[in-house]
């Protein structure tokens, strides 16, 4: 049970507004740039993550117009084939590891914590230092690119094409280097996470009562965690070959060049799930709001998470059926690719019966997930098929494979994505979106999606390589290509009414109040957008639909201190108070600690010396974020 306090610092012994009062004043950001830059609130992190995140989408759409362009009519002469080098490699690098899994990490920092009751995020100031190395890593990639020095090697480096012999300049070491950074960052946010969901639950959420959305991101979490350590390994074994002189991946000294692929397919499968898995979290958590019935199959929804994170890490050599790897090994990657279908299957069957069975809403988030379901298919479908050696061998590194991924990726994430912004919107903003603007960028970015990215796959099928700047008039491949690139423009257009509506609606929009969806998760039992302290009182849950089991009002926890920030520490299965812990308040450490490691590995793309000298200042950035200061309170 939770420790007995003093009468006067219990909170059940205070009124509502005296209760909020003394909490807003504990847990408040100071306001102004100290605030902004010292804050560990997870709300304003979160915040912070999914606008800059947003911004990366649009950076690396704009690469991809340029592309279409490029490619719209043969022998264009749009950009150089050294810009155009850079150009498709910072689109996948841009939006694989700046935008598609931090977005998805940044929506579990804003609503993990909400959706399980407590009042921070573990590890808040850990969490603060995500953000800004993160941020520090997108800066370095763009800045680069404007300078002319942007990585020309493609978004997986394959050596020997990125080693020292072929990839002359620090093009690649600025790409090994973002590699870094992001993922320093989504290990920060991946540890947070996993702690946040064991050990700081609500009092009676046990785990048959976690929403989909925090299982999704638990089992998420345990694939990065599992996962980017490898894609670390392989970007520092290439910087000591290209810097130091190593010959990890030299055959002429020892090393093997297909070493780089299986380290770097290892983290790639991977991360496929890593960011789909969010994205079916995501649908499972809003679709019974608007069926208006709890999900069908929750343990069976539970478990297909659980089998995919599984999976995921046997899939890797299907995207090495071509470099000449035993057929009884290909066989086996090939039956288990095959067999992850089955987890997606039951996914997908989950949601039509949720469907089927209720009274459903069409509002643009359900409009999004019924897009994401149709194109996931296709997208799941074409992954089968590519899952099989000898097709595999005729379309490899073709167009098709460019549309098979556009499919899962786009299909099984942004549309998602885009339900989830729309949905969770008004309780980031405290205002709602337009239905009308928002039925309007569904329908554009549905079809315009569709009419771009489906002729791929025949262009494939046609010969069409990937990674082409240019192609000659007799390959016959100029009209389709002129049609991708015109449908394009709606897809765009999709996009831009997104935006416009988002933007618009921040300052215009209807006033949401506390739950505008009567939605059934814990983030809606508070204000709209939530105080700084999330939870006046810490909701008791009953059931793994609290606010429709409990309409009136949710039972209420009392014996967490409001003079200062604390928390309830829980059991793992059932979620029974078993202390309070302190949570470390605002500091501007994690700031400094991002900069001194930043300065540390971009210095050591020009000089390995980089390394040890900037091992002093993060080490003294260390040592003040981690000294006692003797209350709990400012302890990290």
């Amino acid at each position: 049970m939770i420790p007995e306090l003093a009468p006067d610092t219990r909170d059940g012994a205070l009124s509502r507004d005296v209760l909020e009062a003394q909490l807003a004043r504990t847990w408040q950001t100071p306001p102004g740039l100290w605030g902004a830059l010292t804050t560990v609130d997870h709300k304003l992190i979160g915040r912070r993550y999914i606008v800059t995140a947003f911004i990366f989408l649009v950076l690396g759409g704009a690469l991809a117009v340029v592309m279409r362009l490029q490619l719209a009519r043969p022998e264009a002469r749009l950009v150089s084939p050294d810009l155009y080098n850079q150009i498709f490699t910072m689109h996948g690098s841009n939006m694989m590891f700046l935008f598609a899994v931090p977005v998805m990490e940044a929506f579990a920092v804003y609503l993990v914590p909400l959706m399980l009751g407590t009042r921070n995020i573990a590890f808040p100031r850990l969490n603060a230092f995500s953000y800004w190395i993160y941020l520090a890593g997108g800066i370095l990639l763009w800045v680069a690119f404007v300078l002319q020095m942007g990585p020309d090697v493609g978004w997986f480096a394959y050596v020997p094409l990125s080693g020292p012999q072929f990839g002359a300049g620090k093009r690649a070491d600025i790409w090994a280097q973002m590699i870094t950074f992001t993922e320093i960052a989504a290990l920060a946010v991946a540890v947070s996470l996993v702690v946040t969901v064991f050990k700081h639950r609500a009092p009676g959420m046990s785990l048959d009562r976690i929403p989909l959305f925090v299982w999704a991101m638990l089992v998420t979490s345990f694939l990065i965690i599992l996962a980017m350590p490898a894609i670390m390994v392989a970007s520092t074994t290439l910087i000591l070959d290209r810097l130091v002189g190593t010959h990890f991946f030299n055959p002429a000294a020892g090393g093997d060049v297909l070493l780089w692929q299986h380290l770097f397919w290892f983290f790639g499968h991977p991360e496929v799930y890593i960011i789909f898995l969010p994205a079916v979290g995501m649908v499972s958590s809003i679709l019974p709001t608007f069926a208006r019935r709890p999900v069908f199959g929750y343990l069976a929804l539970v478990l297909a998470f659980i089998a995919t994170g599984i999976l995921s890490f046997g899939l890797w050599v299907h995207h090495m059926f071509t470099t000449g790897l035993p057929r009884l090994a290909e066989s086996f990657f090939t039956a288990s690719s095959t067999a992850i279908a089955i987890p997606a299957g039951v996914q997908i069957f989950c949601w039509l019966a949720t469907l089927w069975d209720g009274r459903p809403i069409f509002k643009p988030p359900l409009l999004f997930i019924i897009a994401f379901i149709v194109t996931f298919v296709i997208g799941g479908l074409t992954g089968v098929m590519v899952a099989s050696v000898p097709f595999d061998t005729q379309v490899h590194d073709t167009y098709f494979v460019v549309a098979h991924f556009h499919y899962v990726l786009v299909g099984g994430a942004v549309f998602p994505l885009l339900a989830a912004t729309t949905y969770w919107y008004p309780k980031i903003t405290g205002r709602m979106m337009s239905d009308r603007l928002g039925r309007w960028s569904f329908w554009l970015i549905f079809v315009g999606f569709n009419l771009t990215f489906f002729p791929m796959h025949l262009l494939g099928l046609q010969g069409m390589p990937r990674r082409v700047y240019t192609y000659p008039p007799e390959m016959g491949w100029g009209g389709m290509n002129l049609f991708v690139s015109a449908s394009s423009a709606i897809l765009v257009a999709g996009f831009v009414v997104f935006a416009v509506d988002a933007i618009r609606s921040a300052w215009r929009g209807p006033v949401a109040g506390d739950n505008p969806w009567d939605a059934a998760t814990l983030e809606w039992a508070t204000s709209s957008p939530p105080p700084s302290y999330n939870f006046a009182r810490i909701p008791v849950v009953i059931d793994a639909n609290p606010l429709w089991r409990e309409r009136e009002s949710l039972p209420v926890a009392c014996g967490l201190r409001v003079d200062r920030r604390e928390l309830i520490v829980s059991s793992v299965a059932e979620a029974t108070p078993e202390a309070r812990e302190a949570s470390p308040g605002n500091s501007i450490w994690p700031l400094l600690a991002a900069v001194t490691t930043s300065i540390l590995l971009i210095g050591s793309i020009f000089t390995p010396w980089a390394v040890v000298w900037g091992a002093f200042p993060v080490a003294a950035t260390l040592i003040g974020w981690f000294w006692p200061k003797g209350d709990p309170e400012d302890e990290a």
